[in-house]
């Protein structure tokens, strides 16, 4: 079963989840994670689609940073259904004196964690203590810790991969577009050039059972194309030893998300 980790989908902002599940049929993708975008705290949307498709999708939620009770309003989305809360390292809950409460009850309510950032947010050490205060719950890092197209030295990407001690994490994995700019010749075979070791470097730190490939359609559209984004990651050499591409496109995610 192949499982996309990191999609969106909306009613007036990105794109209906009917464009997605084109995407997914045509490329074999079978189950999806939908990702709350960004600014939008309603999330009916998600889960009215969800609800009218037999579990193909899980769905991650966002909680409005004004909300009185923020934490009263995520126990009622986990009574939805939501599978998961997106939160940033640095994101803050005006009526919460420490935004790590929500984090804990995430766990507490069995729900996923995906974490928006980019690696110099996920390098700090008030990351790592937030982690280490949240032992049991599962978070995800995303878009492979926000790195990005980026030259060597990787210092904050290297230091951000050092969350891979804590075993409560783990990495979601991008297509090659998101860490490589597009040639500017685009021959009729699907194929990046000069792509930088990242992915090698969080296989050695994460391990393929601990890391999840995320399509992040609709964006992803602008960049290679949704299928691409699927293929950029099985047909890559990092992923080569027997049974990596099965955690990293399928396994990983099922566990994680429970599906």
């Amino acid at each position: 079963m192949i499982i996309d980790t990191h999609c969106h989908a909306g009613k007036n902002w990105f794109l209906p989840i009917e464009s997605l599940e084109f995407e997914m049929d045509r490329a074999g993708v079978e189950r999806a994670v939908l990702i709350q975008h960004g600014g939008t705290y309603d999330n009916d949307y998600l889960f009215e689609e969800s609800g009218k498709r037999n579990n193909r999708f899980k769905v991650v939620v966002l909680v409005d940073p004004e909300d009185e009770d923020p934490i009263g309003s995520l126990e009622k989305l986990a009574e939805r259904g939501a599978a998961g809360i997106r939160i940033g390292p640095d994101d803050e809950f005006n009526f919460l004196t420490d935004a790590t409460d929500i984090w804990r009850k995430a766990g507490d309510l069995n729900l996923v964690v995906s974490s928006i950032g980019d690696d110099k947010n996920f390098a700090s050490d008030k990351f790592k203590r937030l982690v280490d205060s949240c032992p049991n719950t599962s978070i995800v890092i995303e878009h492979l810790a926000g790195v990005g197209i980026t030259t060597p030295p990787y210092t904050n990407y290297e230091k951000a991969l050092e969350i891979s001690d804590r075993p409560n994490t783990s990495i979601k994995v991008p297509g090659l577009g998101e860490i490589t700019p597009r040639p500017n010749r685009l021959e009729p075979e699907f194929q990046f050039h000069n792509v930088p070791p990242l992915f090698e470097m969080a296989y050695d730190s994460f391990g393929a059972d601990r890391m999840m490939w995320g399509s992040d359609y609709p964006p992803s559209a602008g960049r290679e194309g949704y299928q691409n984004t699927l293929e950029g990651v099985r047909n890559h050499p990092a992923f080569a030893k027997a049974g990596d591409t099965e955690w990293i496109l399928g396994k990983t995610a099922e566990r994680v998300w429970g599906f």
